[in-house]
């Protein structure tokens, strides 16, 4: 499907469903690509072990963090 095809399509949509494509397609553009993402996520990892190594987080098991959040949304 071609950008003008595209286009004509997105123009006979009903006007909410015309605003709901072009904030989709805003977001899009904000995204970050895949390797931010990736780096993002290696930095947070990083900083999150090294909070455990030096003591200054504590660790919780995962069945708490289930538990506590499965109570929360009863």
């Amino acid at each position: 499907m071609n950008l003008e095809k595209i286009e004509n399509e997105a123009l006979h949509l009903p006007k909410e469903e015309r605003a709901q494509l072009i904030h989709r397609l805003v977001l899009s553009l904000d995204a970050p690509s895949g390797e931010e993402l990736r780096s993002d996520w290696l930095l947070e990892a990083r900083r999150r072990a090294e909070e455990l190594d030096n003591g200054s987080v504590q660790a919780v098991p995962g069945d708490d963090v289930m538990r506590k959040a499965r109570a929360l949304i009863k």
